[in-house]
């Protein structure tokens, strides 16, 4: 018999997917997300976590951005 499980597809270059990865790995075992770990740049994921992705990865990006001085 076949096991179908519902999820979400990630393809992304491997900085991002590392990030993922890395974020994954800091959250409580209860709350991991990846469901495997498919190569370098593509990850299955449970689907409730798209938008808890994208708001880390925003909060990373405004992290990281330069701001001249005024």
């Amino acid at each position: 018999m076949v096991n179908a499980i519902k999820g979400l597809f990630i393809s992304c270059d491997i900085p991002m997917a590392q990030f993922i990865i890395n974020y994954n790995n800091t959250l409580p075992t209860s709350q991991k997300f990846i469901i495997h770990i498919l190569d370098n740049t593509h990850l299955f994921v449970q689907p409730h976590v798209a938008e808890m992705i994208r708001s880390a990865i925003a909060e990373f990006r405004d992290q990281n951005s330069y701001e001249k001085p005024a």
